[in-house]
């Protein structure tokens, strides 16, 4: 395999999902749109959503490192305060997932 081929495949092979359930005070305080502001500072795609049960979805693809930080960036937004629980599930990255959207 060409050097360039093996870079590129590392780099694919590297790259996590994170899907994270947040539940708590989470919909109706500007949850969605501050997830959203944070991700313009990171290296990450992905969507943030309310779910019929209360709680927030958020899927994000991108290095791990940088979406554990983005994860901790969301809570140092002032966020924390209205999390109760976080789930958090980790899987390779699927693509797929362009920029960083608020879905509905």
């Amino acid at each position: 395999m060409p050097p360039l081929a093996q870079d590129t495949k590392a780099t694919i092979m590297s790259r996590r999902r994170m899907h994270v359930f947040y539940a708590g005070r989470v919909q109706g305080v500007g949850f969605r749109y501050t997830v959203k502001t944070v991700a313009a500072g990171f290296e990450v795609n992905g969507t943030v959503r309310n779910l019929p049960d209360g709680r927030v979805e958020l899927v994000a693809e991108g290095e791990s490192a940088e979406l554990k930080a983005f994860q901790q960036a969301i809570r140092d937004e002032g966020l924390a305060g209205l999390i109760r629980d976080e789930q958090v599930e980790w899987s390779d990255a699927q693509g797929g997932l362009r920029g960083f959207e608020i879905s509905r």
